[in-house]
């Protein structure tokens, strides 16, 4: 059962989302399966932080002023897709790493920790029915000037989740042999 949860997991985007909204307890449902990751050192990286109705609508005209401010030429549907993702989600969690102040453990397996607890929240929106994926664009080194960070903390990018109609697409791959040597 978990091994169908793996492979039928997929990026479902806000244009794919529907209008129904997402119950708080759900999403808390869906942060503590992000709990339950793998930390070395019991780190315990990860932080989120949740923005559902107006705290939407606030990050959407954060970016896409953002993205107008430091663009030479911007482009519209940049704009807009900037101003309508955000609104259109269910809600969004922004995927934030807190570094160990002692810097006990390499930056990367904090970073593979944080990323770790990233898929069991899509494993678990998946079980829900719930689409979702991880969203890293170029802005993402702007939003201290959005959330107060703390120090040692960045923000590796925006976990859009929503209620979908219809089926998701079957994906192929390639056999696992092909990326494997035995030695």
């Amino acid at each position: 059962m978990i091994f169908d949860l793996i492979k039928n997991r997929r990026s479902v985007f806000p244009a794919q989302y529907n209008e129904r909204p997402i119950q708080k307890s759900d999403i808390e449902k869906i942060l503590e399966a992000a709990n339950w990751a793998p930390t070395h050192k019991k780190t315990e990286p990860w932080r989120f932080k949740v923005l559902q109705g107006t705290s939407q609508k606030k990050l959407a005209e954060f970016l896409a002023a953002k993205y107008q401010e430091i663009e030479e030429r911007p482009k519209q549907i940049k704009i807009r897709k900037l101003l309508e993702n955000p609104v259109k989600a269910g809600a969004v969690i922004a995927i934030c790493m807190q570094r160990d102040p002692k810097e006990s453990l390499p930056e990367w397996e904090e970073l593979a920790a944080t990323a770790m607890a990233v898929q069991n929240m899509w494993l678990y929106c998946s079980e829900l029915g719930i689409g979702c994926y991880w969203s890293s664009p170029g802005l993402i080194k702007h939003m201290h000037e959005f959330f107060d960070l703390n120090k040692g903390e960045k923000c590796l990018g925006f976990f859009y989740m929503g209620y979908y109609d219809g089926e998701l697409l079957k994906v192929e791959r390639s056999p696992i042999s092909d990326k494997v040597e035995w030695l």
